[in-house]
């Protein structure tokens, strides 16, 4: 996945544009949006995303992948204008909000589809490379007569007990 650490310049516009539709709270709003665009950075890595923000309340979110319910891409018109979304993640809680919202992605399809491919664990690491067999979890195989002589054994204990 090609990953980005901060948001793209559009979005610093479309927090402009949006605080505007505020009225007279225009400078107030855009003040806070700005501080959050300033300030916001990301980082993807073979454990998860970071999503980073604030000047005097700082916030921090780290999801890893296996975490990860669902991704949600939506726009609003002036988003699909701008080319942005919103790349909302979502775990599971009880929240029925997400627990990430990404704004300001260079290619909001392409992080989804990623984030996607590395939440269902993909074959493919960051770098592209496919992985081998040692990099996955798998139980140990053993031998099915072994597992049904286990298996009986402790048939035998808990017939034993009752």
């Amino acid at each position: 996945m090609k990953s980005f650490k901060r948001p793209v310049s559009a979005l610093a516009t479309y927090y402009f544009l949006k605080s505007l539709l505020t009225g007279p709270l225009f400078p107030i709003v855009w003040l806070f949006r700005m501080f959050k665009y300033w300030t916001l950075a990301y980082e993807f890595d073979d454990e998860g995303i970071s999503m980073k923000w604030g000047v005097l309340w700082r916030n921090e979110i780290h999801l890893t992948y296996r975490r990860i319910q669902d991704i949600h891409l939506t726009r609003n018109v002036l988003q699909r204008w701008m080319n942005l979304a919103n790349v909302s993640v979502q775990t599971a809680g009880a929240s029925a909000a997400p627990e990430m919202v990404i704004e300001g992605a260079p290619d909001p399809g392409a992080l989804r589809d990623a984030l996607y491919a590395r939440m269902r664990g993909s074959g493919e690491d960051s770098s592209g490379e496919e992985k081998t067999s040692e990099t996955h979890d798998q139980p140990e195989v053993h031998d099915q007569s072994e597992v049904i002589e286990l298996l009986l054994e402790i048939r035998d204990l808990l017939r034993e007990r009752s």
